[in-house]
């Protein structure tokens, strides 16, 4: 999946600046950012649920978004999945099976079956999560080679959710579905995800493979003197997060998450070098704009 350019806005406000992604096949891709970041909108526009103002996107092979060849080979499973409350788990599955061109019955019969799913239940007595599990199964019953979730576990309890991404990341794997997964409950998302987008302000701020992305960046802690000496030499990285002062006992200490770190970069006199996680990633890019300092690390 690409997108060049895509963008969309509303009168004078981009609800998603212009941007041109790559998203290699096969794998899973976590979506973060806050609210109103334009993740759903990103979302809409892949799918075709909305008209872009520039650029455009086309998925798998090429086939642009939207169009009735895209629609046949790419689901979408939105936060507040249009299940009818009144009707059964078979019903909803007949329903199902009426609006789709393709849609496999027996294989949702038998992941419900699998997930304890009582066909003769209406969806309005089923639990939050096997909601949530009974809209993922329509989409998985017909086949998609893309499939696309917008917070589809928002609501559920950590329980819930955990066995919720369990399953997803299963059935993912077993067909080779690349999955485009939007959440802003980012510690969960690392254990799964190949690669992470992130949002802000309507903006991609940070996308790339998580491994390389946690690789590239690293946590500084020191003496509190000042941002300019975070790097201890000239040409510093970008720095991310900073100055967080924590007092201690031979005294006040920084801590900043820089980017673009080679992993042979010398560490400044005085200051230790960990690794980040991926929460601690994303939040530093959330929380300010990055200070550009020099124009690379030498050391």
């Amino acid at each position: 999946m690409r997108t060049d350019e895509l963008g969309k806005r509303y009168r004078r406000t981009w609800a998603l600046q212009p941007c041109t992604l790559r998203i290699p096949a096969g794998r899973v891709v976590a979506l973060v950012g806050p609210n109103g970041a334009g993740k759903t909108t990103l979302l809409h526009l892949i799918v075709g649920l909305a008209t872009p103002t520039t650029g455009a996107a086309v998925v798998l092979d090429g086939v642009p978004a939207g169009t009735p060849l895209a629609l046949d080979r790419v689901a979408f499973v939105a936060q507040d999945a249009p299940l009818y409350g009144r009707l059964s788990a078979a019903e909803t599955l007949d329903l199902a099976r009426l609006l789709n061109r393709a849609f496999d019955r027996r294989r949702a019969e038998r992941r419900l079956a699998e997930l304890g799913i009582p066909l003769g239940r209406r969806v309005g007595r089923l639990s939050g999560g096997q909601q949530a599990q009974l809209a993922l199964t329509l989409a998985l019953a017909r086949h998609p080679e893309l499939l696309i979730l917008d917070e589809p576990h928002a609501r559920l309890d950590p329980l819930a959710r955990h066995e919720f991404m369990a399953s997803l990341v299963a059935e993912a794997d077993r067909d080779g579905v690349s999955v485009l997964l939007s959440s802003h409950i980012v510690a969960e998302l690392e254990p799964v995800a190949d690669d992470l987008i992130l949002l802000t302000g309507g903006e991609v701020r940070l996308a790339g493979e998580i491994a390389v992305l946690l690789r590239t960046h690293a946590m500084l802690r020191g003496p509190a003197t000042g941002v300019r000496e975070v790097a201890g030499l000239p040409g510093t990285p970008v720095v991310l997060r900073g100055p967080a002062v924590a007092a201690r006992a031979d005294g006040p200490r920084e801590e900043h998450l820089v980017a673009r770190l080679p992993a042979d970069a010398r560490t400044p006199d005085g200051w230790t070098r960990t690794g980040v996680s991926l929460e601690e990633l994303v939040l530093a890019y959330l929380r300010e704009p990055p200070i550009h300092i020099g124009r690379g690390w030498t050391g």
